[in-house]
Formats: C-alpha cells, sequence, structure tokens
C-alpha cells in the first residue's frame, strides 16, 4: 500500500496559500481552510450579558412584587441565558487557541458542547418553569397586571437588541445560532407576557399567567429541540447538516483515476468547520501535488469542508485493513 501527498496553509485573511510537497507512505492533503477566520462576537456577548443580567434583576424584583410567575419565569429563563451567552462566548474564545501536542485541533470542539451544553441546560429549565404555572393553576394570586406589561415590554426591547447581535452569525455557526435563538424566543415571550398583562389588567383572569406561562415554555422547547439535535450529531462525529455524504463520495469517485473509495469520514472540527478523510483506490496511478490540492480544493468550494486529508493506494501491495465497510 502506497501513499502520496501534499500540504497546504490553512488560509486566514488576507494570507496567502503555502504548498509544501511530501512523500511518505503516512501523507495526506490539508485543503484550504476558510477564506477567512469566523467573525468575533465579543462585543456582541458583552452587550447581550450586561443587558440580560440588568434585566433579570428588574423582572425577578417586579416578579416577586407582582405576584406573577410569568415574570419570574421569565427571569428564571433570561438567567439562563446568561449563563448560556457566557458559556458560548467562552467556547469562541477557546475555539481559537493554537494546536498542541495534546489537542492537536486545538479546542475547537469547545463550541459544539457550549451549544450542546445549552440545549440540555435550557430544556432543565423550562422543566421548573412547568412546574411552578402547574402549581399555580391550584392555588391562583393576584397579579399585577400593568407591572407585568411595563417589565415585559422592557424585556422585548432587550431581548430584541441582543439577538440582533447575533443575527449575522445564526446561519453558519449553532454555538451563535443557540445565543440568538435564546433572543429572539425572549423577546416573543416578553411580547406574550405583556398581552397576557393586559388581558389580566381589564378581565381578572389570574388563571392566564400560568397558561403564559406554559406557552413560554412550549416556545423555548419548540426553538431549542433542532439545536439539541444538531449540537448532539456533531458532538458524536456525525457529519454536519448541510453536507450529503453520498454527493461527497461520488465526487470523490469521480476525480480522475480513481477506482474505489473507502474510508471515508466527513466530521466537525468545531461549530464552523468541517473535516474529512477518506482512501482513494488509484492503480497504477502516482498522483502529484497538483492532483491532491485540487481534490481538496474541489471539495472545499462546492462541500465547504475546509479541511481534507487524502490517502492515496494503489492496491499492489498490501490490501489496506481499513477497507471493509464495517470497519472503523
Amino acid at each position: 500500500m502506497t501513499s502520496h501527498a501534499a500540504h497546504a496553509a490553512h488560509d486566514h485573511g488576507s494570507h496567502s496559500h503555502e504548498a509544501h510537497g511530501s512523500h511518505d507512505p503516512a501523507g495526506h492533503s490539508h485543503g484550504p481552510g476558510h477564506s477567512h477566520a469566523p467573525p468575533s462576537f465579543g462585543k456582541a456577548f458583552a452587550i447581550g450579558i450586561a443587558l440580560n443580567v440588568g434585566f433579570v434583576a428588574v423582572e425577578a424584583t417586579y416578579g416577586v412584587l407582582s405576584n406573577s410567575v410569568a415574570l419570574l419565569a421569565d427571569a428564571g429563563h433570561n438567567l439562563s441565558d446568561v449563563l448560556g451567552l457566557v458559556v458560548a462566548w467562552i467556547a469562541t474564545v477557546l475555539a481559537k487557541r493554537a494546536p498542541s501536542a495534546r489537542y492537536t485541533y486545538g479546542m475547537k470542539g469547545s463550541s459544539i458542547l457550549a451549544a450542546l451544553f445549552n440545549a440540555v441546560f435550557l430544556l432543565i429549565a423550562v422543566g421548573a418553569i412547568a412546574w411552578e404555572a402547574i402549581q399555580r393553576f391550584g392555588e391562583p394570586v393576584p397579579v399585577a397586571g400593568k407591572t407585568v406589561m411595563i417589565v415585559a415590554a422592557i424585556g422585548i426591547l432587550v431581548n430584541g437588541v441582543t439577538a440582533w447581535l447575533f443575527a449575522s452569525g445564526a446561519e453558519g455557526d449553532i454555538n451563535i445560532r443557540g445565543a440568538f435563538l435564546h433572543m429572539a424566543a425572549d423577546a416573543a415571550v416578553s411580547a406574550g407576557v405583556v398581552i397576557a398583562g393586559l388581558v389580566i389588567l381589564y378581565t381578572g383572569w389570574t388563571w392566564l399567567d400560568p397558561v403564559v406561562s406554559l406557552a413560554i415554555v412550549g416556545v423555548i422547547v419548540w426553538s431549542t429541540w433542532g439545536l439539541l439535535r444538531d449540537s448532539l450529531t456533531l458532538s458524536l462525529a456525525a457529519v454536519p447538516p448541510g453536507i450529503d455524504p453520498a454527493a461527497v463520495r461520488s465526487h470523490l469517485e469521480g476525480l480522475p483515476g480513481v477506482t474505489a473509495l473507502h474510508d471515508l469520514h466527513v466530521w466537525a472540527m468545531s461549530t464552523t468547520e468541517t473535516c474529512l478523510t477518506a482512501h482513494l483506490l488509484m492503480p497504477g496511478s502516482r498522483p502529484d501535488d497538483a492532483f491532491l490540492m485540487s481534490a481538496a480544493a474541489g471539495i472545499r468550494e462546492r462541500f465547504g469542508i475546509g479541511h481534507t486529508t487524502l490517502q492515496v493506494e494503489t492496491g499492489a501491495d498490501t490490501p489496506c485493513a481499513l477497507a471493509p465497510e464495517h470497519v472503523v
């Protein structure tokens, strides 16, 4: 079994690619990374955390004074969002750490763990909210509807602004998406609380307060479920959403000189970067560095996979031990 390889430095910002030829049996090709580093949301995190800490204090205080479980529930949820923002922020910082001898990918995977933590923590928090709301059905208490409306209206502004800060990164990074979803859901929930406060003010229907709390739970669970699913699959090294493994296999098998493919793996290095490894069977061929660099570039351009490792085998010697489909 033989192999041939080329190495290309990742492109960060305006840095140019630098190719290094290599010829050894364990060689591989590292395709170019993203054309630029993911945007930094440090300022967005700082502003979002400050706004929400202040609002939690106000909302919790008036929740107690007005006997509103809806306000207290929303305050608890906002507090969990503060923790979620802190965890997400720490993950973005850790993801920028340089690789080490022990952590050869650096700490990039921390962004996946942060997204998973946020999803799980949020679902646990809504369980407590639901329990408190159900208890209020049996023991209704007077609710100051006007106070509820005013405080919740402030929440719409605070959470809306914070969500807007993360909107630009919500599509390409599930860690940022987690922060965005928390804030957007909070804004919608606060709007619901305003409506409930208005109705209570004019009708005296105190049972509406726990009903709104349960509606809050439904909104949070609905918005968090996709985050939980995606972060869990990425933490298990599954193929990231949006990448069709069959299409990747077909693309590689269509490369010039490739007759077979095995040991194909596609997984997330972080919430923004994807890796690929594969063994290409190319009988009688000795592809040069240009072939490997071109193959890696094609994978990046078509599938957004920036870290490609390819091993070329001629099949002339001992068969590859990783060739059988059931072997990992």
